[in-house]
């Protein structure tokens, strides 16, 4: 079941603790991917949050929330690149797009196969993806107060055995929100050390959401019947006789 977009965005935009949120995990964004010229960078579910800095040098930037969630206008201020889609059925054609972030997609989605599916579909030979769920160890899925509260939380093993189950060869794996879900003043105050803290430390038991990045590798098909003629070479030329040295 996806949140409505009005609650993911007051999350986000609109409290300390969202904001807090946001930081620590676009923050990770971007020590994985910076921003590049001449990518086309998307992102499924609500990741307009953690789109803002590719905007400026990607060669095209979008946002696809899906129908059950909602859309909402994004960039404030800017030219609208956000897309209300079909969950499993995205108006971006195939090979496509070079980075995908997929948040609050995966977790709450009533078709995760048929999703992963699609992510692989959109994505180019050698493109990205990043999901980022709820870790099921952390303290930020077992609160309802934030949006990592809802849907399916993911150990790191369960998401990397489900993605590579769909093809997806696992790249890096990180985690985030090492700070308490909280809104006293203390935590959201302290929150950046908890996550320079919690970065050395490198748990995925501590961070309240995991991060993998996998990539799309295709092989290069084998063209059929090259291997039957290696195995029955031609034999034209075995009557004739073999070179020999003649003497000087």
């Amino acid at each position: 079941m996806h949140l409505d977009v009005h609650d993911l965005r007051n999350f986000y935009y609109r409290t300390p603790l969202g904001r807090v949120a946001q930081r620590a995990i676009r923050d990770q964004l971007l020590r994985l991917w910076q921003p590049t010229k001449g990518h086309t960078v998307a992102g499924f579910g609500f990741a307009a949050p953690l789109l803002r800095p590719y905007l400026d040098e990607a060669r095209r930037v979008m946002a696809l929330m899906p129908g059950p969630q909602g859309v909402m206008p994004w960039p404030a201020g800017a030219d609208n690149v956000a897309i209300l889609c079909e969950e499993t059925q995205w108006p971006v054609e195939t090979g496509m797009v070079d980075r995908l972030i997929v948040l609050h997609g995966l977790e709450t989605s009533d078709q995760p196969a048929a999703l992963i599916e699609e992510c692989w579909r959109v994505l180019g030979p050698g493109g990205r993806a990043l999901f980022i769920v709820p870790n099921r160890s952390g303290l930020w899925s077992r609160s309802d107060a934030t949006p990592f509260g809802y849907g399916r939380p993911y150990s790191m093993r369960q998401l990397d055995a489900q993605l590579r189950g769909h093809g997806f060869t696992a790249e890096r794996q990180q985690s985030a929100l090492f700070a308490l879900p909280s809104r006293q003043k203390f935590w959201l105050r302290t929150a950046p050390m908890w996550e320079r803290f919690g970065l050395r430390v490198a748990s995925f038991v501590a961070g309240g959401v995991l991060m993998l990045e996998v990539s799309k590798q295709v092989h290069s098909p084998q063209r059929p019947g090259l291997a039957a003629a290696v195995r029955r070479p031609l034999r034209v030329l075995e009557a004739l006789p073999k070179p020999t040295a003649e003497p000087v």
